[in-house]
């Protein structure tokens, strides 16, 4: 087998999912804040998400996709083994799919309930993927740490969510839901910083394999840039968010690259924590790999996706940067 193929093939599966997570981490965030805002703000608010959160979810079927196809023996393990709650997920995306569509054409009495639907999607889909991420960064065991440190994990990747919320909105939002926007960051953004410094404190605790990487010379040394970047990113958040005359300037964006930041520092520290296993203590990549030949032959149809998914997104996003104004089908 070629080295290079199985290294590509995980490359642009780590790759979409941490796009996945940046992006469609703040339009379910937006959609968990809903139920703190008045009628005209909720619409300003799905406005700001409106024409990005569809194409934000076609990177987690890419990255999935690529996974079935490069790794087939990991994807039957994975999606077994976490087949409950990769069900609860999709179950709260379409019911956020279902909510967005139906909230704008339903009767004034129905409104609210669709309103709420999509938050409890949101929700959903969010705690849904905390537990996974939970689930398999403890290699997929059935015990009772591995459940209470998935649970943990389904409690504050919601957190990053609210984060990721609020900064998009601060960015997009006016008048009176942009000073909200600033208020609901301000009290998430402890919990969030307490949720990343424990589960930080606690991944190379409960694996061997990750300490093992972690804690030995000179790995130790080389990898100091990770934790110190993220406290930084974290830190320039707090000053923002308490720094009137920052976001006065318009700066508020800082927040968005910072957790942007943040989320891109975890995924290189998970990436080398697990690296060259797939499943840890199960599987490598080159256990699992599919035969060269379907590898070469997928790799050419990734080389064109890839790059035509990345000017969609640039350019949608490009279309519609600026201020979010009132939803309007009209």
């Amino acid at each position: 087998m070629e080295y290079w193929l199985p290294l590509f093939f995980v490359a642009v599966i780590g790759f979409s999912l941490l796009v996945y997570i940046i992006l469609d981490g703040f339009d379910l965030g937006v959609g968990m804040l809903l139920g703190f805002a008045n009628e005209d703000e909720k619409d300003q608010m799905i406005a700001s998400i409106g024409p990005f959160w569809d194409a934000n979810e076609t990177w987690i079927v890419l990255g999935v996709g690529v996974l079935l196809i490069g790794f087939p023996a990991a994807y039957g393990l994975v999606l077994t083994t976490l087949y409950l709650p990769a069900t609860l997920m999709l179950m709260g995306l379409i019911l956020r799919g279902v909510s967005f569509d139906f909230r704008a054409k339903a009767k004034t009495a129905h409104r609210t309930m669709w309103n709420r639907l999509f938050t409890v999607g949101s929700i959903v889909a969010a705690a849904s993927q905390g537990w996974m991420l939970g689930a398999y960064v403890m290699g997929l065991e059935s015990s009772l740490l591995s459940y209470a440190f998935s649970l943990g994990i389904a409690l504050a990747l919601p957190a990053l969510y609210l984060m990721l919320g609020c900064g998009w909105l601060i960015m997009k939002a006016g008048d009176t839901l942009y000073y909200k926007a600033i208020k609901w960051a301000r009290w998430t953004v402890f919990p969030m910083g307490i949720g990343i410094f424990l589960i930080s404190i606690a991944t190379p605790l409960i694996s061997e394999v990750i300490a093992d990487k972690w804690f030995t010379l000179p790995d130790i040394i080389g990898l100091l840039p990770i934790p110190i970047t993220t406290m930084i990113a974290y830190a320039v958040i707090v000053w923002v968010l308490w720094h009137e005359r920052i976001l006065e300037a318009g700066f508020g964006w800082l927040i968005f690259v910072s957790l942007i930041v943040i989320c891109l520092m975890s995924a290189i520290g998970l990436a080398y924590s697990i690296f060259p296993e797939i499943v840890i203590n199960k599987m490598t990549i080159w256990d699992t790999a599919a035969s060269t030949e379907s590898l070469r032959f997928t790799a050419v149809g990734i080389a064109i996706t890839l790059p035509m998914i990345l000017v969609y997104t640039f350019f949608i996003y490009r279309i519609f940067s600026g201020k979010a104004t009132k939803l309007s089908y009209e």
